[in-house]
């Protein structure tokens, strides 16, 4: 398989962001050069044979840790390594670089602590922060989150998972579905409900794999074909009082800020796959000759090309402006809901756009699975659907926008 070069091929029409974001700072610059080299050396030469396969090896989670980008960000103090207070660019950095191969699946099952992790880290207590964290940072344990459930996804306050106090031990008994990494997670951070009805009566545990009652199923999906998507059963599940991650029943706002940072890395992953698509199309159109002409010559085909461009800068530079405001202090990732929320959708639908665009210009190149040009496109048209409905709907994400601007 082809290997994307240190310094990316940009196209006239888009800027060298690239460039501009690593010029921010030395370890913005480096950042994006451990990213970028561990996608080389570890991920584009074999994603199409782990999606084939329908997973990846385990020990890639501590070869990534090794590599300096599994542990990037988190506290030192339990083996996360520089920087120690990433700021949002280089969260964007981590977020856009991870995504050059267009493997969502991959991504969303071998960094499922991204979303596991932070509410351990943010309510838990000093001991189950020592207990769990340094293992899930270095990759030596897996956790993934267990929120959504089978009747119900972005509507959190209608969890249905049941945690009920028995003694020394909560009995958890529900389901979780949709669940990334499940298969090889050790751990699950689970949310289930304590109280009464509504946002009020949920908390949040941190529940081992081994405990008996859980069952763990693997769900065959249209795209993220190595991402071990999972069904997670419990079954009278008994989990420690001590395994309660904070206060009983304030268990929902850790989640739900928990998605806004989640929602921000599926804005920017989405925005450098649709960019993929493009420079891949672009790539294609200037070799491939129909009527004895490169395609690139013909009108129609020009056209394509700069729509695509339009979506793909307008969608940058709109992540980009939140990037700012949540960097100059104008607003923070905890409050800007509603700004992520719209930044999410319009990233979905140019990934959309231009998953579709760039299928068209290659034809049936695109429409191959495994090496060779159309690779990357073929993988983003099966995680169209996955990017549009995971972490919160298009349908969702605009109704909460619009809660937000009280309309």
């Amino acid at each position: 398989m082809a290997v994307v070069s240190e310094k990316a091929p940009q196209e006239p029409w888009l800027w060298d962001w690239d460039a501009e974001l690593a010029a921010k700072s030395p370890s913005h610059a480096e950042l994006q050069r451990t990213v970028r080299r561990f996608m080389e050396s570890e991920v584009q030469p074999n994603i199409a044979d782990w999606e084939e396969e329908g997973s990846f090896p385990v020990e890639l989670h501590e070869r990534a840790y090794m590599a300096g980008v599994y542990g990037f960000g988190w506290p030192s103090e339990y083996g996360g390594t520089a920087p120690n207070n990433p700021d949002i660019w280089h969260k964007l950095i981590l977020q856009d670089e991870l995504h050059i191969a267009c493997a969502g699946g991959l991504l969303a099952s071998l960094f499922t602590h991204a979303i596991s992790l932070p509410p351990i880290l943010a309510v838990g207590s000093p001991d189950q922060k020592a207990k769990y964290a340094p293992d899930i940072i270095r990759g030596s344990k897996r956790c993934s989150l267990a929120i959504t459930e089978p009747g119900g996804g972005s509507d959190v306050a209608g969890m249905q998972t049941i945690a009920v106090r028995d003694g020394d031990a909560y009995v958890i008994d529900g389901a979780k579905m949709f669940i990334s990494g499940g298969m090889k997670a050790d751990y699950f951070t689970v949310g289930a409900r304590t109280g009464n009805k509504g946002h009020g009566g949920l908390s949040l545990f941190m529940v081992h794999k081994d405990y008996p009652g859980i069952t763990t199923t693997r769900v065959k999906t249209q795209g993220w074909n190595c991402s071990t998507t999972t069904t997670v059963a419990f079954d009278k599940v008994r989990v420690p009082v001590e395994n309660r991650l904070g206060a009983e029943n304030a268990g929902f706002l850790p989640i739900m800020v928990n998605f806004n940072s989640e929602r921000f890395g599926m804005a920017v992953g989405a925005c450098r796959m649709a960019r993929c698509c493009l420079e891949d199309a672009v790539k294609y159109a200037r070799v491939r000759k129909t009527f004895g002409r490169p395609l690139v010559a013909h009108q129609v085909i020009r056209h394509k090309l700069a729509e695509m461009a339009r979506h793909v800068l307008a969608t940058h530079g709109m992540i980009s402006t939140i990037a700012t405001a949540i960097h100059s202090g104008d607003s923070d990732i905890s409050r800007a809901g509603g700004q992520l929320a719209l930044a999410k959708v319009q990233a979905t639908r140019t990934l959309e756009l231009c998953a579709r665009e760039a299928s068209q210009v290659l034809g049936g190149r695109a429409y191959l699975r495994g090496a060779g040009p159309g690779n990357r496109i073929e993988r983003c048209y099966r995680e169209v659907r996955v990017f549009a409905i995971g972490g919160g709907s298009e349908e969702i994400m605009l109704e909460l926008a619009s809660r937000q601007a009280k309309l």
